[in-house]
């Protein structure tokens, strides 16, 4: 019979484990968040055609903007910048 250790500060639904908040050593936790980070970009910048590039190229051109900081505001707001856009807030 498998016997459980109770531990009077651990409440109902606490399972034992560490407190989230106090990571000693993040260094494996900070390179799983890069790696992830770096993932998501390159499948974010991944052109699905060419023709899908040369459309979106274009209308960056047309808002005067570099492709890159276009595809960063479409990700970061879901709508494709237009010409009299307000640059975004820093």
């Amino acid at each position: 019979m498998m016997q459980f250790k109770y531990s009077p500060g651990a409440g109902i639904g606490h399972n034992g484990g560490p407190p989230l908040d106090e990571d000693e050593d993040p260094t494996g936790k900070l390179l799983f968040v890069k790696w992830a980070w770096t993932r998501a970009r390159k499948a974010a910048f991944a052109a699905s055609s060419r023709d899908i590039m040369m459309f979106r190229l274009a209308r960056a051109e047309a808002a005067g903007l570099d492709y890159d900081e276009y595809m960063l505001r479409l990700l970061d707001t879901g709508r494709y910048s237009q010409a009299g856009d307000e640059p975004p807030r820093s």
